[in-house]
């Protein structure tokens, strides 16, 4: 029995940019803005200079999207958060290729400094979305006073959010 030839390893399918924006969700011109910007570079490009993009690139991109859309997150923190990512992963390499105690060291010293960033990067966002949200029931309570007051025939005291004074009765003065 002969061996069968050796198959080549099917190459990644890799797409165009507007392929990419109907699969992200993003237009082609938010994808080239972000290239920009450095949070993405494409996979390849093509003979003719199109931009071509494969799967880790539209992971990226999804990323991306869910930080900036579902989270908030302006692109400045992003950029700061793919980068650090992109930090821990070249410090995952560097640990592995080495047994040197001291840089062994110097590279967990560096990835839990990296970690502590990202760490304190979300704590500010969830520190916002907190106090935003306390506004927000704040601004509910005073509401709920409102309401109390009127169903209770009293005008609402706009000085003081949880208190009402008597509505004045029409006809009488003082």
């Amino acid at each position: 029995m002969t061996d069968a030839p050796a198959t080549p390893a099917a190459s990644p399918r890799l797409l165009r940019i507007q392929e990419v924006a109907a699969e992200t969700g993003l237009t082609a011109r938010a994808i080239r803005y972000y290239e920009e910007l450095g949070l993405l570079a494409p996979a390849a490009r093509s003979e003719g200079a199109y931009r071509l993009y494969d799967a880790e690139d539209l992971d990226r991109l999804r990323f991306i999207r869910g930080l900036r859309d579902d989270a908030g997150f302006a692109l400045a923190d992003i950029r700061q958060l793919l980068e650090d990512d992109e930090a821990r992963a070249r410090n995952r390499e560097r640990f592995r290729a080495t047994t040197d105690e001291a840089e062994r060291l110097r590279i967990v010293r560096d990835a839990i400094g990296i970690v502590d960033r990202q760490v304190g990067t979300l704590q500010a966002k969830i520190d916002r979305l907190e106090a935003m949200v306390a506004e927000a029931q704040g601004r509910r309570e005073h509401l709920v006073g409102h309401l109390e007051a009127l169903e209770a025939g009293r005008e609402p005291d706009h000085a003081h959010p949880h208190t009402a004074v008597p509505a004045p009765r029409p006809g009488r003065i003082g």
